[in-house]
């Protein structure tokens, strides 16, 4: 096989709202680092690195750096498309495909971002048995052997096997009942649906055109305008048009083409597979004791059975439990029945109602230039850790209503403070006045950690006035 005959598309959509508290919508769970430090992001580039060297994103707006960053982590070279707003897997998928088309890369995997498939040689294998019928113009599909009636995957029934390998679907199942999920596995004859597909760019604009016209064209259209203008493509970032992405319909590719395209072979995959899209699923991932017990970090349990603890920051002690989950995060803790996970999402949305701030963002918030991380606040003061990557700088800006002292606890820091720059080293500190122009840069070929205190009559992140960037942000 031709080492970049295929071209990887990694679909970075999704809130991963049922893993709240750790995913949360500026920080959703393809991004959290859940196996072994790394995110489910990063080890997707890795696995479909050994398919190709280039892979194409299709990522919100708001999470253009932290892509571009797995990117780096991952040694993979790609575009990534921003889609100004989220239209779900059809509109996704036909950003993509008439990208490459351009482009001229015609054969296209596409992969969701947030799944755990750890044999990457066997991934491999399945994907490369599938190119002869993709090449001859299907639309590939590979579905995963079920090991139990899962009521959380949709299912794909497979019909008549064919000539160049894989089975025609005959059709696609939305998650059933327990009893609809037994009968089908008893039957034998169905995989779980994974939503990933393998196909020309041709053909699936083909397919778009017919069965969805309606997308297609509005994602052209955004496409088209973006072309036009100089500042819809920066470095690696293309940026489909808002306004008329925005009149773009929303549906998953499953509804709008999948399910009534007559060309579709699936191709079994039998090796590990998670879609990690839930905490009992998550749970599953960590080795459980004689009990049932299964403990990420600083848990402990004592008399409790079937007791899950994610506790990465500080000990969390569960005395008695059973069948519970309990999520510990620096701002926030969830405990359930592990019967009740997939009503999570539910909670998150009763909690954004409320304005609760932690059903969005974590406290730690990352930037294209580093991290900071808010651990204490009060009336007129804020304190906050801030990380500053090697070589990377904070804009050249202001406050109107706050100053800043800053005391350097590791790395070197380059400060700009009105007209004069200099350095500061550990140890050393500076303040900066209300209203004084200023830069936070770091130098080093190391991270730069300082302790800001701030002090002042409003705190708030957009009392910020950026007259310099590196990163063409606003007030972001």
């Amino acid at each position: 096989m031709t080492f970049n005959l295929i071209t990887p598309v990694v679909l970075c959509g999704g809130s991963g709202s049922r893993l709240w508290p750790l995913s949360r919508k500026s920080f959703p769970k393809q991004f959290v680092p859940l196996i072994g430090e790394k995110s489910l992001l990063q080890l997707t580039l890795e696995r479909v690195s050994c398919l190709a060297d280039h892979a194409l994103m299709v990522a919100s707006e708001e999470h253009r750096f932290l892509v571009s960053d797995s990117l780096q982590s991952a040694q993979v070279t790609g575009g990534i498309i921003l889609e100004p707003c989220a239209r779900n897997t059809a509109a996704a998928m036909a950003l993509a495909a008439l990208n490459c088309e351009k482009e001229g890369r015609d054969l296209l995997l596409f992969c969701p971002a947030d799944h755990h498939i750890p044999d990457i040689d066997s991934f491999a294998k399945t994907v490369w048995s599938g190119i002869a019928q993709a090449k001859a113009g299907a639309i590939v599909t590979f579905g995963i052997v079920p090991s139990y009636p899962s009521t959380a995957y949709g299912y794909i029934q497979q019909g008549a096997a064919q000539e160049n390998g894989g089975r025609c679907v005959d059709r696609f199942v939305e998650k059933p009942d327990s009893a609809s999920a037994q009968n089908m596995l008893l039957a034998g004859n169905v995989l779980w649906n994974a939503g990933i597909f393998l196909c020309k760019a041709t053909v699936l604009i083909a397919a778009l055109e017919k069965h969805a016209s309606d997308i297609l064209a509005a994602c052209r259209a955004s496409l088209d305008v973006a072309e036009s203008e100089a500042f819809s493509k920066d470095t690696n970032f293309i940026r489909p048009d808002a306004t008329i992405f925005a009149t773009c319909r929303s549906q998953s590719i499953d509804y709008a083409v999948m399910e009534r395209h007559d060309n579709v072979v699936v191709v079994p995959f039998n090796g590990q597979w998670s879609d990690v899209g839930s905490w009992n699923a998550l749970a599953e991932l960590t080795e459980a004791d004689d009990a049932g017990n299964r403990i990420h970090g600083q848990g402990t349990v004592s008399r409790s059975s079937n007791t899950f603890i994610h506790a990465p920051h500080r000990p969390v002690v569960a005395l008695g439990t059973e069948n519970l989950l309990i999520i510990d995060t620096l701002d926030a803790v969830l405990i359930t029945h592990k019967d009740h996970v997939e009503q999570v999402k539910d909670i998150v949305v009763q909690l954004e109602k409320e304005k609760c701030s932690q059903a969005i963002s974590h406290r730690k918030v990352s930037r294209p230039w580093g991290w900071y991380d808010s651990i204490d606040m009060g009336d007129r003061f804020q304190v906050k850790r801030i990380g500053v990557k090697p070589g990377a700088s904070l804009s050249l800006q202001k406050h109107h209503h706050r100053a800043e002292h800053w005391i350097v606890v590791k790395g070197t820091a380059e400060v700009t403070r009105g007209i004069e720059t200099f350095l500061l080293t550990e140890n050393q500190s500076t303040y900066i006045p209300i209203g004084e122009l200023h830069r936070l840069k770091n130098p080093g070929m190391v991270e730069l950690e300082i302790i800001e205190v701030q002090s002042g009559s409003y705190l708030g992140e957009n009392d910020i006035v950026r007259f310099e960037d590196n990163y063409g942000r606003a007030n972001d």
